[in-house]
């Protein structure tokens, strides 16, 4: 069993797809670093919640990514997302002579012994708002002509960020428990 510290049941469905082992939901609030780097993020929440339940478990954290700004959001996108809204955060990008962005995310994984981190990004670009679907910047992130508001809920996992990382995390546990196997 593979315990994911997220309050988002849709993440945890996300997760399903992607990992061999079944998966619950485990609700606790890890406090959160403050720091630019996805990676040492999810981390230190990994260990935190780690501590707290007291068995293995895994986390997530993602962002937004906007070239001409630096990168950011990025780590800080739910707090930006919150103060100014999707509108004017593109708004701001449309001033910018580029509009490459990226969704990234990184999991990480929590145990005795180890911290273990899996990156995903998907690269595309800050458009107008369109499409109904999705939360958060789906509606002004652009992968291949489409927004991801505009693409079900399958075709958003499909190439997500985070797909990419639970991807990358199943790998690595496929390997660790092959190599238990032999070990044994």
């Amino acid at each position: 069993m593979l315990r994911f510290v997220t309050s988002n049941p849709g993440k945890v469905r996300e997760a399903r797809e992607y990992l061999p082992e079944p998966v619950e939901r485990v609700a606790y609030d890890y406090p959160e670093i403050q720091s630019e780097d996805l990676g040492a993020i999810a981390a230190a929440g990994a260990r935190d919640a780690f501590e707290e339940v007291g068995e293995p478990v895994f986390v997530d954290d993602a962002g937004l990514f906007i070239d001409a700004f630096d990168g950011f959001p990025g780590p800080y996108s739910s707090y930006v997302e919150d103060r100014l809204g999707i509108e004017r955060v593109r708004t701001l990008a449309s001033r910018e002579d580029d509009d490459a962005a990226s969704f990234r995310a990184v999991v990480a994984y929590a145990d005795d012994d180890t911290v273990e981190t899996f990156e995903g990004a998907v690269p595309g670009r800050i458009v107008a708002p369109c499409g109904d679907g999705g939360f958060g910047y789906d509606p002004i992130f652009e992968h291949r002509g489409r927004t991801f508001a505009e693409m079900s809920t399958e075709e958003k996992n499909a190439v997500s960020h985070r797909g990419r990382a639970l991807s990358k995390f199943a790998d690595w546990l496929a390997e660790r428990n092959d190599g238990s196997r032999s070990d044994g």
